[in-house]
């Protein structure tokens, strides 16, 4: 049997945002009534995800009272339906949308309806679409599930309703749920639950459809009665709802006698939580270090902040995460400016690292500052082997989910399984890790590329390191005060480090690269210093891309204001290039604010040599493997021809004309990019 979980979505917009006269009405209970200019609804669409029929026949059961209203119904299974593409586009009319799911086992939704579940629980975590991304919307949330599954009741139906308040939508009436276990059920059946939830959705439709406000006796609190159920958190409840975990206290008054026991009680479910995980932590530690030698470096805290920013964690240091650009080329929709600069297949490439914890705290910080930090490694430690193998399995198991995702391409899917590259620069310090150079042997080995990203701090690990296929150092300023400013080191000889490491990169032969972050009003203005910086460690190319602002933090002060429009970032690096003769303006990856600078030597004749090899590559890293380091190799060893439409000044600017550019609606500013 389906466990459905009903998503009511309506334009805000319909709405009068003013009401200069609103007439009062004195109820028969001594209420006032507060009459809305006209509100008009022009239809319902009624979308489900099925798998046993249930979810299906509450969708038609919903669609007959809609139409018994007079107004027009639209019935769409949701395997059909990519809220990427038009959720946005449903609400922003007088349409109000409903959304009927079922919730199986373990608190999952229907394979048909998996792809709208996770896309609405990514975009509630991804800063790019922010708190007002559905603002104007309202929504209501109908769960049914099996209290037996007392963990797992309702999940759903509680996440979605989490995640769209998260995103700025505001429910029309509160959430309701439905129990199967008939014990348990408020009205004796789920379907009777349902009926009556259904009786007051309608009752609220009519009242949107007449321009009117519920009368709201004047005793609850502010957004807790239904007349403004809109402007209820997420955590609310109806009167329907049997779990009371989740129900607001009705006297929030904690009589002094109490407190004491409520804060041990508090004190002991923290410590119940955190043993488990120190236990496991122990299991997962390295031979190197004892039983209870070293802490976990993923703490319990810092498990769930991780896990709710979509991160797969690995042991007891290390992550791996999706990335938008990975899901984006699955459907045809353009790959990252890796893609554009060297080649790489963005749906193939699996973004990891072997170490959560950095050394430096920038302003910029993707992750708020949620990963720890420290200046050396005092953590257990987790065999590459085992970081490797899980990595693997996990980036799979979330490339799975895309299948039968509405738009993925079959045979990019298929790609998509097999891991070809490897980005070491998704959080934290990679370099960090004490077997990193095991870790890359290990990539190699399985024919997967590595692209290695350092904040350079750490001279002589890039001394030590292996060949890797592209190294790059984070170059996010060219003095020491503003290095300071925006970095934000840990080490007190930070400058001398930043210096050392440069000069360690400039005795690398294969492939190295400066990323350059430009922040507005903060390192922009240094041009002659950041050409003293590249005489230093002599890159084979420098990115330079504008900041992408990632929302507001109490870590950081970066706003809107520091992130430089695309022709700003073109402007700087027009004028940068002047500065180094050696170097010219080679791509452009427009989407991404991103451009690269690369050396004359990868200029062959008049065309630029920008991208990669990667089987030549994996044949000269297995020979100087095999020959125990001595055969060596450089750069151009492995250089292929760059494409024509990836070349700086292409009207492309970019884009990979294979692909259809997908422009995400509602969005004044395109500021995303890795």
């Amino acid at each position: 049997m389906d466990f459905v979980h009903l998503f009511v979505f309506q334009d805000k917009s319909s709405q009068e945002r003013s009401v200069p006269k609103a007439s009062q009405d004195l109820g028969t209970d001594g209420s006032i009534s507060l009459q809305r200019k006209e509100v008009s609804v022009s239809g319902v669409k009624i979308f489900y995800g099925s798998q046993t029929g249930t979810a299906k026949g509450f969708a038609a059961s919903l669609a007959e009272a809609v139409t018994s209203l007079g107004l027009p119904v639209a019935v769409v299974d949701l395997k059909d339906y990519d809220p990427d593409d038009h959720l946005v586009e449903e609400v922003t009319g007088k349409n109000v949308c409903a959304f009927v799911v079922a919730t199986y086992t373990g608190g999952r939704p229907p394979h048909s309806a998996q792809w709208f579940y996770r896309w609405l629980e990514e975009a509630a975590g991804d800063f790019r679409f922010g708190k007002t991304y559905l603002k104007g919307m309202r929504y209501a949330v109908f769960g049914l599930g099996n209290s037996a599954y007392a963990s797992h009741f309702n999940k759903v139906g509680k996440n979605v309703d989490k995640w769209l308040w998260t995103l700025g939508a505001h429910r029309v009436v509160a959430r309701g749920e439905g129990d199967c276990d008939v014990a348990n059920s408020t009205h004796g059946s789920i379907e009777a639950d349902f009926r009556a939830w259904k009786a007051r959705f309608l009752a609220r439709l009519h009242t949107l459809e007449k321009g009117e406000k519920k009368p709201c006796a004047g005793s609850c609190k502010r957004g807790q009665c239904e007349s403004s159920a809109e402007e209820e958190p997420f955590e609310s409840t109806s009167e329907d709802e049997s779990g009371a975990e989740d129900r607001p206290n009705p006297n929030p008054v904690v009589d002094v006698e109490d407190l004491g026991r409520i804060v041990s009680c508090a004190k002991r479910e923290k410590r119940e939580k955190e043993q488990p995980e120190e236990k496991s932590g122990l299991l997962r530690s390295s031979g190197k270090n004892g039983p209870g030698e070293r802490r976990a470096m993923i703490t319990p805290a810092l498990r769930e902040a991780l896990t709710r920013q979509g991160y797969q964690l690995i042991g007891s240091h290390s992550g791996v995460k999706l990335c938008r650009w990975t899901k984006s080329m699955l459907r045809g929709r353009g790959g990252c400016y890796k893609h554009t600069f060297y080649g790489i297949e963005s749906h193939r490439c699996m973004e990891t690292t072997p170490s959560l914890a950095c050394a430096n705290k920038c302003v910029f910080c993707w992750r708020h500052h949620t990963n720890p930090v420290g200046t050396e490694w005092r953590w257990k430690m987790d065999q590459p082997e085992v970081i490797l193998k899980e990595a693997i399995e996990n980036h799979q198991s979330m490339i799975k989910q895309f299948k039968g995702v509405p738009g993925v391409k079959e045979e990019r899917f298929e790609e998509g399984m097999m891991v070809k590259h490897c980005a070491l620069s998704l959080v934290g310090e990679p370099i960090m890790y004490p077997e990193i150079n095991r870790f890359l042997t290990l990539l190699h080995e399985c024919k997967i590329s590595s692209f290695l990203v350092t904040n350079a701090q750490f001279p002589v690990e890039i001394r030590n390191l292996k060949p890797v296929t592209q190294l790059y150092v984070s170059v996010d300023a060219s003095t020491k005060d503003s290095l300071k400013k925006i970095d934000r080191p840990l080490f007190k000889d930070f400058w001398q480090r930043f210096l050392d490491s440069l000069k360690a990169l400039a005795a690398k032969q294969q492939r190295t690269v400066y990323r350059l972050t430009l922040v507005k009003a903060w390192n922009v203005d240094e041009l002659q210093a950041y050409a003293e910086l590249v005489s230093l460690g002599n890159p084979d190319f420098i990115e330079v891309k504008g900041v992408t602002y990632c929302g507001e933090s109490s870590a950081s002060s970066l706003t809107m204001a520091n992130v430089p429009w695309h022709e700003e970032v073109v402007h700087f690096v027009q004028d940068l290039v002047d500065l180094i003769p050696d170097y010219e303006i080679a791509c452009e990856h427009e989407h991404s604010n991103c451009l690269l600078i690369a050396h004359k030597r990868f200029k062959v004749g008049s065309e630029w040599w920008t991208w990669i090899d990667y089987d030549r590559f994996q044949e000269l890293v297995r020979e100087y493997e095999h020959s125990g380091g001595s055969a060596t190799f450089g750069a151009q060893d492995y250089m292929a021809r760059t494409p024509p439409w990836a070349v700086f000044g292409a009207r492309e600017r970019g884009f990979d004309p294979k692909d259809t550019r997908y422009q995400r609606k509602n969005k004044s500013k395109d500021i995303s990019g890795c």
